[in-house]
């Protein structure tokens, strides 16, 4: 089960799981990028099935929910992606706006995860998987009500963890923390900046964050994973000087997210759709700039065997020595 299937990362995580043969329920709202996502997954070798949900609605949610039971059987893996945000100073965002953001990408999480919950907890069994940021640890200048929503999903997943252990449920959650990625939301969320928004680079391509996401669906015993080297030195950098980035993100955090291009208009989803009739795919309009390698992914997802073998090296290296002696 991925929301926010139509675009971006979620449509590459579906593309991902279609090459493993799942049966993949997707929802979002518009229905051309919806169906092109499911014709997607049939191509790379599963079955997707198209559920049109607006997540800030938890009727919508716990309806199609229990459609996709009912349809294609019990949900194991729930993948919360979908999201929407307005570019620009707080001060320039209406409380409308501000309100609908909230709902979409914090609430849309909640909701969720608590239909999961309701479906996965008596079967004690199966995986959440919450697509986060490096944003939900380390905001940034003009995106408020966007990392304002993370760092609220953060703190509600780690609450909604703890209550899973306490209970000695079998049901796990996991979140994946990514870095700036090529999506097509920089051209259809709100932007009231005078340039085009863009990704603070380095910039990785969604389908980085899918394997990610699909790792993670398939390991949620960890409770985080981070993607990216960027990732990893900002959330680091976090922990050890706030302050300082504070003043570095002041000095460089507005011109690093615009282009030198005019922004783009006529194009929002955040109160309708903006793919109903157009398919924006997965990739924004970096592909030149982005990057399809982490080599800090590959070392997160091995970091046992990795670990493991540093200790064996050390032990080897320790009982030569002696031997020596």
């Amino acid at each position: 089960m991925v929301t926010g299937a139509s675009g971006g990362v979620g449509r590459a995580v579906v593309r991902e799981l279609g090459k493993q043969g799942a049966k993949v329920a997707l929802l979002a709202r518009g229905t051309t990028g919806l169906g092109a996502a499911a014709v997607d997954v049939g191509a790379a070798g599963g079955v997707g099935q198209v559920y049109e949900t607006d997540m800030a609605d938890y009727e919508q949610v716990r309806d199609a929910a229990e459609r996709i039971e009912t349809e294609m059987g019990p949900i194991s893996v729930w993948i919360n992606t979908a999201f929407s945000t307005v570019f620009a100073r707080f001060t320039d965002i209406s409380p409308a706006e501000y309100e609908r953001t909230t709902q979409v990408t914090y609430l849309g999480y909640v909701w969720g995860t608590k239909v999961a919950l309701d479906l996965m907890g008596p079967r004690n069994q199966g995986a959440i998987v919450q697509v986060g940021s490096a944003l939900a640890q380390r905001s940034i200048p003009l995106q408020s009500a966007y990392c304002g929503a993370k760092h609220a999903i953060q703190g509600f997943t780690e609450s909604v963890r703890t209550e899973l252990m306490a209970d000695g449920s079998n049901v796990k959650i996991t979140v994946v923390q990514l870095p700036a990625v090529n999506t097509p939301q920089f051209e259809w969320v709100l932007s009231k900046l005078r340039k085009h928004p863009q990704p603070v680079p380095p910039i990785y391509q969604p389908e980085v964050a899918a394997r990610a996401v699909v790792f993670a669906a398939e390991h949620p015993e960890r409770k985080e994973y981070w993607v990216g080297g960027m990732t990893a030195a900002t959330l680091m950098a976090q922990r050890v000087a706030p302050a300082l980035v504070d003043r570095y993100l002041a000095r460089t955090g507005v011109q690093s997210q615009q282009t030198d291009e005019k922004p783009p208009s006529g194009v929002s989803n955040l109160w309708e759709p903006a793919d109903d009739d157009t398919d924006y795919g997965a990739h924004g309009t970096f592909d030149r700039r982005s990057t399809m390698r982490s080599p800090q992914l590959w070392l997160s997802q091995h970091r046992r065997p990795i670990l493991l073998g540093l200790a064996g090296g050390a032990a080897a290296g320790a009982l030569a020595l002696l031997r020596r002696r």
